[in-house]
């Protein structure tokens, strides 16, 4: 169990993280190669993954220099996930490189003492070697993270959505409230299962940035140094995976339309209509900010059944991705909904769709 002790200060300077922190992806994906929790949420991902390293040459690498210094197990050393990787890949890579001997040496004893180090790790105490692991992150990174950047993206900005409505809703206190089943919120300390340890995290004014991350599994984790600026990486909800496009969908799915009117809700493009129908194009600009059922059926003018309907006719096809926030369910736009959304109102801005020489 870890305990993180708020105090009043801490509570005004929680944040959330605005993009997948890559170097701590990194790591909760490469700890999805070492066990078989959580697979089928990530089958689609280890089964291209697996091809795309092989084919790059990179299955030595894995085996030999990541997995063994990224295990998934009480402890790996907190260099490789410094406080600069908030700042994007490139910052948190030059930060490990910048990483002093001395700490490197302390850490990779840490990690023989308590998990078991390879051979080689004390090495990473000097510069070209942790170098060449630089290099063996940034192509692993390239292989296995890069190419689903949009859609951890996407499920990152929906955890935000509905961490800002339960800050509305209940202010700091409630947002750290809804975390997930592995947290719980008591009084002034936050309760976060651990399996493998049992200690306090006082962060005494500093506040704590909560990082949603696409690949880590179930339990929330940390850095080991509670001299390190606080951070929370914990798991965003994955569902089942969606029935197969060829399969038979739910009733108003893309083969009928509400509504032949041309004229779509308000703030829906004529365009959208015409492909969607009424009621999916208002569902959609609806989702643009985060909707719940209740408030897409006040939007589009439908009732809250219909909307649920219709959310997940366009769920089934990939446009929008829903979670649940608390008895609600909230949905918001995928990459692929957000760029129909775009293209729908560019073709109906004035002087769009004409043949040359016929602007207005």
């Amino acid at each position: 169990m870890l305990r993180i002790h708020f105090t009043d200060a801490d509570l005004a300077r929680t944040r959330c993280a605005g993009s997948p922190n890559a170097l701590w992806e990194i790591t909760a994906s490469l700890h999805r190669f070492q066990t078989r929790k959580g697979r089928w949420a990530y089958a689609e991902w280890h089964r291209a993954t697996r091809v795309r390293l092989e084919e790059k040459g990179l299955g030595r690498v894995l085996r030999e220099i990541l997995l063994p210094v990224f295990p998934r197990a009480s402890y790996f050393p907190d260099f490789l996930t410094p406080p600069e990787s908030m700042e994007g890949l490139d910052a948190g890579l030059e930060a490990v490189l910048a990483t002093p001997p001395r700490q490197v040496l302390a850490e990779v004893a840490q990690l023989d003492r308590l998990v078991g180090a390879p051979s080689w790790a004390p090495r990473l105490a000097e510069r070209e070697t942790r170098e060449e692991l630089v290099r063996a992150i940034r192509a692993y990174h390239g292989a296995a993270v890069a190419p689903y950047e949009e859609q951890m993206q996407a499920r990152l900005e929906a955890e935000r959505a509905m961490r800002c409505r339960a800050l509305l809703d209940g202010g700091v206190e409630g947002m750290l409230t809804g975390l997930g089943p592995t947290m719980r919120r008591r009084r002034s300390v936050l309760h976060v299962d651990f399996p493998s340890s049992d200690r306090d995290l006082h962060l005494n004014g500093r506040g704590l940035t909560l990082v949603p991350s696409y690949f880590c599994w179930h339990t929330p984790t940390t850095l080991a140094d509670p001299r390190l600026p606080p951070v929370l990486v914990y798991p965003l909800h994955h569902e089942a995976p969606a029935p197969r496009p060829d399969s038979p969908g739910p009733p108003g799915t893309w083969g009928e339309r509400l509504s032949d009117s041309p004229a779509g809700p308000a703030g829906s493009p004529a365009s959208l209509t015409g492909l969607l129908g009424r009621a999916r194009a208002g569902v959609l600009c609806a989702a643009a900010v985060g909707a719940t059922n209740a408030e897409i059926a006040r939007a589009v003018g439908i009732s809250a059944p219909s909307a649920s309907r219709y959310a997940t006719a366009l769920r089934s096809a990939g446009l929008i991705t829903s979670n649940r926030c608390g008895a609600t369910v909230l949905h918001t736009l995928t990459p692929t909904g957000a760029a129909v959304l775009r293209a729908g109102r560019r073709a109906a801005e004035p002087g769009r769709g004409r043949p040359p020489g016929q602007g207005g």
